[in-house]
């Protein structure tokens, strides 16, 4: 029997909706402001995934620009009827928590790896979309209602109209069919019919360390919806010692034999911190329907695992990806991502010299438009990453390197600039929660290198920059910086946020001029966690838990 190592899906990859389709399992992410939006990957044994394609690759599909930290693609929903393959996603234009500009849209296509259509708009009443297909042909269309009135609950119900296919519009009255339950913050409602009844999934508690999934059924779609007397079915709260935290926000799939399996967001902290740097994963549960008809694990309490009973399915493994990308194709590295705007051969150029990845400076990192930057996601506690990079600056608002980033408010960057005494030369750039500073006394020189080596390091919380001359003598240079600080956690405002630490390449340029940097190669190498296989925490965050470094 195989056996599922939580979390399949590590590093940012939140909000998960499962599907099977024949023999194949796809997962689709959210995405927030990186672009391409919602992410899908796939398996065949549900043990072994691989990031297979990206749905939202146009800005006809999906503009970002002018998007807040943390807007952008939420909590997508995939489904397939009759040939056709459904996605359905939220694009969250404000985020204040006053009100909630989220228009939800829907696109298809024949094949999961498209072409996907042009987006259909739905509504804006509230995010975290869904689509059931009825036995009887009907398409019901879910969605969180948002009410700004002061002294309501914001979270105010899980809203139901159907979607008319033929007319490629919602039609029909709209239903509020289930307000929630004490725990509060009701979202991500899913149905499934199973037996007599239709299941309504759904999360609450809110995406933190309260989060839970919560179940209730009907015998008609339509409600009234009965909660389950053991709810919730899934949870992490109060439970300190569980390696995955923040369990919730979950969806469900049955395999071809008749096994029935629970996707779950979960979160594995740092400690002591409670920073979740890696941002929010997706993991598996499984499941079985109860004689009295409700979903409960199969290890019989609320709480999920790190390592479960895998289905009854053949192994089907992936080739490992490489760790090193010496630019050597003319297509990007699919774990690449770039911040609300698609990568255009205008900035990113893979041809115009060939075996490098050629940036053109652009906007700076508080820009919500315009930047030159891509990265990939940190997966894993401890690993280092590299680059080289060629690049002349003729003035201090030219810059080019390293960064390890969270959004526009936070992260850490070495960079090759220039100086006015030194002239080129390396410097050290952090932001933290929107103040900016330079660690360093005094920028390094790097006169005579036509060549300069960057290097970064992640080891649990410490993260640790690096430069070379030659890419063999390397010199650490400035602090330890907490990885901490890259977390939902840390980063927490009152608007919110939902992502997770990105590591990649950029270039700016203030002047306007665009001045080209060249990398030659990128490095991501992760390294064994040695000191806790399996990421169990310790110390037990507080109730409405909030950021105290």
């Amino acid at each position: 029997m195989s056996t599922i190592t939580n979390p399949i899906l590590r590093g940012f990859n939140p909000d998960p909706s499962i599907f099977r389709v024949g023999d194949d399992y796809y997962i689709a992410v959210s995405t927030f402001e990186w672009f391409p939006g919602v992410q899908i990957h796939h398996s065949r044994d549900l043990v072994h995934w691989r990031l297979l394609t990206r749905v939202l690759t146009r800005e006809s599909q999906l503009d970002l620009r002018g998007n807040p930290n943390s807007g952008g693609v939420w909590a997508p929903d995939l489904s397939y009827h009759d040939g056709l393959f459904y996605l359905i996603y939220t694009d969250v234009k404000s985020l204040d928590w006053i009100y909630n500009d989220s228009p939800n849209y829907l696109v298809t296509a024949p094949d999961i790896l498209g072409p996907w259509s042009e987006p259909i708009y739905l509504n804006s009443s509230g995010f975290d979309p869904s689509l059931f297909h009825d036995a009887d042909g009907r398409k019901w269309f879910l969605n969180m209602q948002w009410d700004f009135r002061p002294n309501r609950n914001t979270f105010s119900g899980i809203l139901l109209q159907e979607y008319s296919p033929a007319e490629k519009k919602l039609v029909g009255p709209i239903e509020n069919i289930f307000k929630g339950t004490p725990i509060g913050v009701t979202e991500a409602p899913h149905i499934y019919r199973h037996g007599d009844y239709y299941h309504l999934m759904t999360a609450e508690g809110g995406t933190v360390y309260e989060h839970a999934t919560t179940m209730a059924r009907s015998k008609s779609i339509h409600g009234p919806y009965e909660v389950d007397p053991a709810n919730p079915m899934l949870t992490s709260v109060n439970h300190p010692e569980l390696a995955l935290q923040k369990a919730g926000h979950s969806s469900l799939v049955e395999t071809q034999h008749g096994e029935w399996y629970l996707a779950h967001l979960c979160g594995r902290p740092l400690k002591p911190q409670w920073a979740c740097n890696l941002g929010r994963e997706t993991a598996l549960q499984k499941v079985f329907w109860s004689e009295d008809g409700w979903l409960r694990l199969v290890q019989g309490t609320n709480n999920p695992l790190v390592e479960v009973e895998g289905p009854d399915l053949p192994a089907f493994p992936f080739e490992p990806e490489p760790e090193r990308d010496d630019f050597d194709s003319p297509e990007l590295n699919p774990n690449f991502n770039s911040l609300r705007v698609p990568v255009e051969e205008s900035w990113a150029s893979l041809t115009e010299r060939p075996g490098y990845l050629r940036l053109r400076g652009r906007e700076s990192l508080s820009s919500w438009s315009r930047q030159s930057l891509l990265a990939r996601r940190q997966q894993a506690f401890r690993g280092e990453t590299e680059t080289c990079l060629e690049f002349e600056p003729e003035t201090f608002q030219q810059m080019a390197g390293l960064i390890c980033i969270y959004d526009s408010r936070n992260y850490f960057y070495l960079c090759v600039s220039h100086d006015e005494e030194l002239g080129k030369a390396v410097r050290l750039l952090d932001c933290d929660r929107g103040l900016y500073t330079e660690p360093l006394d005094q920028p390094v020189s790097l006169e005579g290198a036509a060549r300069v080596y960057l290097k970064v390091t992640f080891d649990y919380d410490a993260l640790q920059f690096y430069y070379s001359r030659d890419g063999i003598d390397w010199q650490a240079i400035g602090p330890v910086f907490p990885a901490s600080r890259l977390s939902d956690e840390y980063c927490a405002s009152a608007k919110g946020s939902f992502t997770g630490t990105f590591i990649g390449l950029c270039a700016q340029d203030l002047s306007g001029r665009q001045k080209v940097a060249d990398f030659d190669y990128f490095v991501y190498r992760e390294f064994p966690d040695l000191e806790n296989p399996v990421g169990v925490v310790q110390g037990q965050p507080t109730a409405n838990w909030t950021a105290s470094f």
